[in-house]
């Protein structure tokens, strides 16, 4: 068996983070009895977005991340004076209903559980994923769930990855492979730790890093064959 140990994205790899994201906002602004415009929305997400990767950079805390994003949107609008750790919490609620899964994603964890050792590796809020993975139903089929809050480092970063694999029985790294769709930060991170990943890109994105990934795939179930 080529592969043993499986360590999967959650957002947008197995569970469609951009559907849960654009629920959240509309129900965060519905209940501010706010129009959400799609400018706004495409605002809100690349801000979002852009600081994420600041996180993966280490330039900015988490608790700093999850409130700047809503006093930057709100101020975009023109309102001041918001609450950002209240916009946060309200944000959260509505994001941790939102649990798609991607294509394919039930089968292939059903498909390979049986056979590989599946765990998580997300820099996600741990509440909002593991809320999220139990309401897909996909909390059972991996051994583990390591987030970065609770783990202590993130990805990209080789601590991260130190830290995961130490909690592995029987870790062998030729034998472990990580499954995700970002580039800067799944792939990024497997590279820097030695090991092989999978980029996952449906939407067929244009690869403009130097990162390279072992394979890419842009449906799951081409997963299989990989780590059979």
């Amino acid at each position: 068996m080529a592969y043993q140990t499986l360590l999967f994205d959650i957002d947008d790899t197995l569970l469609n983070f951009q559907a849960a994201e654009k629920q959240a906002l509309e129900g965060l602004f519905k209940e501010l009895k706010l129009p959400l415009s799609s400018a706004t929305y495409e605002f809100y997400h690349d801000e979002n977005l852009a600081l994420w990767q600041q996180f993966e950079l280490g330039k900015i805390s988490k608790s700093k991340l999850l409130v700047q994003r809503f006093e930057t949107l709100f101020s975009r609008l023109g309102i001041n004076h918001i609450d950002g750790q209240k916009m946060e919490e309200r944000y959260r609620y509505y994001l941790g209903q939102g649990h798609e899964p991607m294509p394919q994603a039930p089968q292939v964890l059903n498909d390979l559980s049986g056979s590989h050792d599946l765990y998580v590796v997300t820099n996600g809020v741990a509440k909002t994923q593991q809320q999220r993975l139990s309401a897909a139903h996909f909390d059972h089929y991996f051994k583990a769930v390591f987030i970065s809050e609770l783990v202590g480092a993130q990805k990209p970063a080789k601590a991260f990855f130190q830290r995961v694999t130490a909690d592995i029985q029987a870790y062998e790294p030729a034998k472990t492979i990580v499954i995700g769709d970002s580039l800067t930060s799944d792939i990024k991170g497997a590279a820097s730790f030695g090991l092989d990943s999978v980029w996952f890109n449906p939407n067929h994105q244009p690869n403009l890093t130097e990162i390279k990934p072992t394979y890419e795939i842009d449906q799951l179930e081409k997963l299989e064959s990989i780590v059979a």
